[in-house]
């Protein structure tokens, strides 16, 4: 009788090993150029703008302890005080108009198939590929005074129109529209995952629209709707073309007042300084977002 010699049990370990460590060490070398990159071109220099408002006052040629005289002298500044405030205050109005208008934009996408839900589709996204210099001088031709709506009101004889131009609505809306496509299509991809059965279930218990709504549909879209607040807040909370172009001369979001700040006064710590608040600000939220992304991967 002949025995066929068994592999041993340890020898398939021994082979796996290698290839685990190559695939590692690949691993790392595909995510170090771009992180390399980011280190480079982001962090080392908010850092360095994070060091230097907290160390040098007013240009100083040399720096001195650690002092937070330049976060005091931008806050005791009603002017700067006004600017900060305002920039809040536009993100968080303009991010509620997003919602307003994305979330009944999504649902009726991700419930339709006719082929309106489609027309509607293309215009929604259509915001994506206009630069947003030329959205600011369309929105001027067509919001502006004597401009498109104004003359078209005129000739069916409505009086008193007020324009948005260099008003903070005129900021509020052109954020609105330029920020559409993006919260239309992560709010249609989140309600996507919602699958018919589950909506055809409650149906077929008698459950009406706002039940479903309410409690199915709400619940299973809290992750993608905080994506989107949070990637919203930061682009719109440093927004500059837009602001710039349609905003008042007074007051101004933080991306305009930098801009006046370095190039206008020649003050470069103080436009330094509302870098790295804004900097602050959107780092917090981007903290949110990256916890929201690390627990769904965890999730799976």
């Amino acid at each position: 009788m002949t025995t066929t010699a068994l592999p041993a049990r340890n020898q398939a370990p021994r082979q796996t090993r290698p290839a685990g460590r190559l695939n590692w060490l690949a691993g790392y070398a595909l995510v170090a150029p771009p992180l390399a990159v980011m280190l480079v071109l982001i962090f080392f220099p908010a850092l360095e703008a994070v060091v230097r408002t907290l160390t040098i006052v007013n240009d100083a040629p040399a720096p001195t302890s650690i002092t937070f005289a330049n976060y005091v002298t931008y806050f005791s500044n009603p002017v700067e005080r006004a600017n900060f405030g305002f920039t809040v205050w536009v993100t968080l109005v303009t991010v509620a108009g997003l919602f307003c208008v994305g979330l009944p934009l999504a649902l009726y996408l991700r419930f339709s198939n006719s082929r309106l839900a489609a027309a509607v589709q293309v215009l929604a996204l259509f915001p994506l590929f206009v630069p947003g210099i030329i959205l600011a001088f369309a929105l001027i031709r067509f919001l502006g005074p004597r401009g498109t709506l104004q003359t078209a009101l005129d000739v069916v004889g409505i009086k008193g129109y007020v324009t948005p131009y260099l008003r903070p609505s005129g900021i509020i809306i052109g954020l609105i529209w330029d920020h559409i496509p993006f919260t239309v299509l992560v709010l249609t991809a989140g309600l996507r995952q919602i699958e018919d059965a589950l909506i055809e279930s409650a149906r077929d218990v008698g459950a009406s629209f706002s039940s479903i709504f309410t409690q199915i549909v709400l619940p299973l879209m809290q992750r993608p709707a905080l994506i989107v607040f949070c990637l919203n807040v930061i682009g719109v909370f440093g927004a500059f073309t837009l602001p710039y172009l349609l905003g008042p001369a007074q007051p101004q979001m933080l991306g305009v007042s930098m801009q006046h700040t370095y190039a206008d006064y020649l003050d470069k710590t103080a436009a330094e300084t509302q870098a790295v608040l804004s900097f602050v600000v959107c780092a917090t939220v981007g903290v949110l977002y990256v916890r929201t992304i690390a627990k769904r991967s965890n999730e799976r």
